[in-house]
């Protein structure tokens, strides 16, 4: 005689959690999947859809998002007048990824945008912007950059917010890393003074702004990141802004980085009449 065995209970419990398990899995997935979509549409419609030029300026950009493709971030640039006809541009990088970095990055592009038609100085426009970002609540902060550069006469002015120095070259081959200080990044410490570094750009050339996704990785330092970019900005001579935006964001793929990467070159001619 056969006598028929029946799965324990037990076994077809496990079965049933086992198969539980599984769809709880792919439910996570799918919202993660569409936060991820959630943020990267945030973040495309909050990054500028074109760049303007200026008498004597041309501004290119270059964004690489992060390897991982649900790791969403908030890298940002901009560019835009300011008071007098000067030309405000910023670069930043919000910490953290997902929905929350992307929405935090358009507070932030849209602080310093609103900012910077009051004023031209980039300091008071960072300090300003640092405020109003804290007094928004939540816990994240963004580094930033933002420059001002005067057509008429190339009187540039930098503060930065703990972020990336900025890498400059001239048309007649030089070219360095810009190691002007800085203040904390915006969003931390309330009341913050951000110094400016004031210059002249008396030579037709480049200034190079990235986040640190392009000059630090797993596999590179960010002092070698920075060396790759002033050796690239330094043989660039008048190369199409864009062209060299699309080199330096490639500095990006040797750094092994898992994290977004944003370029953005300026391209000055000249003060108008040197030509």
């Amino acid at each position: 005689m056969h006598r028929h065995h029946r799965a324990p209970d037990s076994t077809q419990e496990l079965l049933v959690t086992l198969g539980r398990l599984v769809d709880q899995a792919l439910e996570n997935i799918r919202i993660e999947r569409s936060r991820a979509e959630l943020g990267m549409e945030l973040q495309r419609h909050m990054l500028p859809a074109g760049l303007p030029d200026f008498p004597g300026i041309r501004i290119a950009a270059r964004y690489s998002p992060s390897q991982d493709g649900l790791a969403v971030g908030g890298d940002f640039y901009d560019a835009f007048p300011m008071r007098d006809g000067v030309a405000g541009i910023a670069i930043g990088d919000v910490q953290g990824h997902g929905v929350e970095a992307a929405a935090f990055m358009g507070e932030a592009r849209a602080s310093l945008r609103a900012l910077a038609s009051v004023t031209d100085d980039p300091g008071q426009v960072l300090a300003c912007a640092n405020d109003l970002l804290i007094s928004l609540g939540g816990d994240l902060f963004t580094t930033c950059c933002l420059l001002s550069i005067a057509p008429q006469n190339g009187a540039l002015s930098i503060a930065r917010a703990g972020h990336v120095p900025i890498i400059w070259g001239t048309d007649d081959g030089e070219s360095g890393i810009s190691l002007d200080v800085g203040g904390v990044p915006l969003g931390i410490l309330p009341r913050q003074q951000y110094p400016v570094t004031r210059r002249r750009m008396k030579r037709s050339g480049f200034l190079v702004l990235v986040t640190d996704g392009v000059v630090e990785g797993p596999a590179y330092p960010i002092d070698e990141g920075l060396a790759a970019v002033s050796a690239l900005v330094g043989t660039a001579a008048a190369t199409d802004p864009a062209e060299l935006a699309a080199r330096v964001i490639r500095v990006a793929d040797l750094t092994g980085h898992d994290d977004d990467a944003a370029v953005l070159v300026i391209r000055y001619d000249g003060a108008p009449g040197t030509g």
